[in-house]
């Protein structure tokens, strides 16, 4: 798997990108907002990328972060919802307001991209709210404290930073056993209801 390249670009055009790494040129599919930060061909440039094995071909697609790609990732999940359509959700409506958007479970706005029918939105909304619920919390306290592992009170915390009243959070975190996965999600399927 090619999970990341770094090397000259050598052409933009049509929704692609070629990189040259190691002479190799790569043909890498790139989101909308992606074309308006690489630099001009002839530059180096850094893309993260996820390969995608296909009937019709082995394709790749490259992304400014990692987090971008973990979105892709994440995107492709849902039944209907192809690397096509993940990457115009990342490109058309940027990955910060899908994340938003799936959180939240509000649909609408993964409507704005290309290939995504109220249907669709809805189900990525419904099925990847718990994951980006816990994505964001893993993220939060990965910042905050690396080496730390979560305390009641670090849950309530990442839960407030989520959007969750204090009492509300509290209530969840509290009720929630397992181990530390398990007690965020837990708390995230009580705090859903």
């Amino acid at each position: 798997m090619i999970g990341r390249l770094r090397g000259e670009l050598l052409d933009l055009q049509g929704g692609m990108a070629v990189v040259d790494a190691g002479g190799v040129g790569y043909e890498v599919s790139i989101p909308e907002s992606l074309f308006g930060t690489l630099p001009a061909p002839g530059s180096a440039v850094e893309l993260w990328t996820r390969q995608v094995f296909r009937e019709d071909g082995v394709f790749l697609y490259g992304f400014g972060d990692a987090a971008e790609r973990r979105l892709f990732d994440l995107l492709v999940e849902v039944k209907g919802c192809g690397p096509k359509i993940a990457l115009s959700l990342i490109g058309q409506v940027g990955p910060d307001a899908v994340v938003q958007a799936i959180a939240l479970g509000d649909p609408k706005p993964l409507t704005r991209a290309t290939g995504v029918g109220p249907r669709l939105a809805e189900r990525i909304a419904l099925e990847l709210r718990d994951k980006i619920q816990i994505e964001a919390l893993a993220r939060k306290v990965g910042e905050a404290a690396p080496k730390k592992t979560l305390s009641g009170d670090d849950v309530v915390e990442a839960l407030l930073a989520l959007g969750y009243r204090r009492n509300e959070a509290e209530a969840a975190a509290a009720e929630a056993e397992g181990t530390v996965e398990e007690r965020v999600r837990a708390a995230l399927r009580k705090l859903a209801r």
